[in-house]
């Protein structure tokens, strides 16, 4: 059977799961792998050139890094990682460009896009999209840009669960452990 919606995807994550690896072991134990909603997720960058910063705590920060930087090719499309609304856009100093959307219990972010916001609407390439619009697993968000504080042509994918921000590198190994044919959990790695 498939799930009919992004809230019954995060009926299989655990709420207050504090480590990578029992997270990813939750991911994985959560359904069989015809049902896992995992498949259904797109990856946020199919042109990426590789991973820039990860998330967690990084040299000279105050703060973590909330999110996972994935490089790409100036104006590379942005997709959405799973079907949503879009809750906020952002234009800022540290994200620069960008939108929230929610997803069930799941927020994504998306930072330093091309194009601007104006009266309520991003312009990103090709897209408009304001708050409350409705956007699809894989539809496109945007294009990579360089706004906001950044050195080079990036997005910056952020995932949340109720409030608590999550790996993504975490959420991208279930995505992709999930479209492995009938891999027993002995072979899965966090």
């Amino acid at each position: 059977s498939s799930l009919k919606s992004s809230a019954d995807a995060a009926r299989f994550m655990p709420s207050g799961c504090s480590k990578p690896a029992l997270l990813a072991a939750a991911l994985l134990l959560a359904a069989p792998v015809q049902a896992n909603p995992w498949r259904l997720a797109q990856f946020p960058v199919p042109q990426f050139s590789g991973y820039t910063s990860h998330f967690g705590w990084r040299a000279n920060d105050s703060s973590p890094h909330r999110g996972l930087d994935i490089a790409a090719p100036l104006g590379s499309p942005v997709l959405s990682w799973w079907g949503g609304r879009v809750e906020r856009l952002i234009d800022d100093e540290s994200c620069g460009i960008g939108l929230a959307i929610h997803s069930g219990s799941y927020e994504h972010l998306y930072c330093h896009l091309q194009g601007r916001i104006e009266d309520g609407l991003l312009r990103s390439g090709a897209v408009e999209l304001q708050r409350g619009s409705l956007v699809e697993t894989g539809q496109p968000l945007g294009a990579i840009g360089v706004s906001g504080r950044s050195s080079g042509p990036h997005l910056h994918w952020g995932v949340k669960l109720k409030n608590r921000w999550l790996d993504p590198l975490v959420v991208l190994r279930a995505m992709a452990d999930a479209r492995r044919p009938e891999a027993p959990i002995s072979q899965a790695r966090p």
